[in-house]
């Protein structure tokens, strides 16, 4: 597949234009300088897969020089997540309930047809809506493509469901419901879906703006879910008979494996609210049956009843973190995570330190250049999709929002 992949990418990155060399600036030295437009339970157990043969040293602990951006596609509405296919097809979820379809390449673009509709309910200044999108790891056999999305429920209730699609002849049918009744609300309805490298199907959800979901096990709000790729429980999830495997979470919405470890990593939400009751955003390391706090504790305090995130954004400063990658290619960032940022308008990079378990260095990539920022998305030439989110009714939208960029790191 991977070598599928980077066939597929071949003429999508010989287009790309000629990079420019800016550096990076560490968080802690202040904000970036503004750059160009782009160019047209059981044993509680960490998450793991087989590292990889020959596990890479650590990556750079200094800043990432930002080469390039460039525009690969414009004019989307509030979109959510991205999913790259092995043919070359960019699945790009729209939180208004379309599934649309970006082509590579000089002759490509965004094809104006979606490859699929959903009755999901969105609305502007909310965060329900068509979220999460994963391919099968299958995908060139079998064409399954899974979404999550917010849809109204009986009394008007907003709920969450989990469903498979089937690609047919470039088109998506056949939607089977994996899960349903995930607690939902205009707010707090997580969202985002990846395959591990188990091969399970992970899914992130919100509290739904019931805080007390977050501690109940009966309860699929404010939790991370493991499922088979049919929707059924694992026989080796931590709980038996559930699909919960994380609990204590807020509203998660990023989801990244580590590329040697297999370790799986999350971004969250923190509350919102007047100091000190504010903020407190987590990048947490997912631990089996592990419980992470929500509501009864925020940052970092230390309660060993609960797990502590690796960082938080403090008690003053927000950053509403959303979509994950970790870098995986050869090269001085490999291992290092990044993560979008919706009310910080920035992208985030945090090398870890060897244990895994803390942060050794952490810096503000493109900061207040592009907006609010909703996912990333490694693609096999080891730059990234970076997806814009000011359509979304909290942004400032540009004419050509919302957009697809490519960006080169190295």
């Amino acid at each position: 597949m991977r070598r599928a992949l980077a066939a597929a990418l071949a003429t999508f990155v010989a287009c790309a234009s000629p990079a420019t060399t800016p550096s990076a600036t560490p968080a802690a030295t202040g904000s970036q300088s503004a750059r160009p437009s782009p160019q047209t339970a059981t044993a509680t157990q960490t998450a793991t897969a087989t590292p990889t043969p020959t596990p890479t040293p650590s990556p750079r602990v200094g800043p990432a020089v930002l080469e390039n951006v460039q525009l690969i596609a414009s004019g989307l509405e509030a979109p959510w997540a991205v999913a790259l296919a092995p043919d070359g097809r960019l699945f790009v979820t729209e939180r208004p309930g379309r599934v649309r379809i970006v082509r590579m390449g000089a002759a490509g673009g965004l094809q104006a047809e979606p490859w699929a509709r959903v009755p999901a309910r969105a609305n502007p200044d909310a965060e329900r809506g068509l979220l999460g999108i994963a391919l099968d790891p299958d995908f060139a056999r079998n064409g399954f493509v899974y979404l999550y999305y917010s849809y109204a429920g009986a009394g008007g209730a907003t709920l969450n469901r989990l469903v498979r699609l089937r690609d047919a002849n470039g088109i998506g049918t056949d939607e089977t419901i994996l899960l349903d009744n995930i607690p939902g609300s205009s707010n707090h309805d997580g969202g985002r879906i990846l395959f591990g490298p188990d091969g399970k199907l992970y899914v992130a959800t919100g509290d739904g703006e019931q805080q007390n979901r977050a501690q109940d096990r009966n309860s699929l709000g404010g939790k991370i879910l493991r499922l088979e790729k049919d929707g059924t429980v694992p026989a080796d999830n931590p709980f038996s008979g559930s699909p919960v495997y994380s609990l204590g979470h807020r509203n998660v919405q990023g989801l990244a494996f580590h590329p040697d470890t297999g370790v799986l990593y999350q971004t969250e939400h923190g509350p919102s609210g007047f100091f000190p009751a504010c903020c407190q955003d987590e990048v947490n390391r997912i631990e089996a049956g592990a419980n992470y706090g929500w509501p009864i504790v925020t940052g970092k305090p230390g309660d060993q009843r609960f797990r502590d995130p690796i960082v938080s954004s403090g008690p003053v400063d927000t950053w509403a973190p959303s979509g994950a990658a970790f870098a995986t290619r050869p090269g001085p960032l490999r291992g290092s995570l990044l993560f979008a940022n919706l009310r910080a308008q920035h992208l985030h990079r945090i090398v870890l330190t060897p244990d895994g378990r803390g942060v050794a260095f952490e810096e503000r990539l493109l900061v207040n250049q592009y907006g609010r920022l909703r996912d990333i998305y490694e693609i096999s030439t080891g730059e990234f999709l970076l997806l814009t989110s000011n359509r979304d009714g909290r942004g400032r939208p540009r004419d050509d929002d919302d957009r697809v960029l490519l960006v080169t790191l190295r």
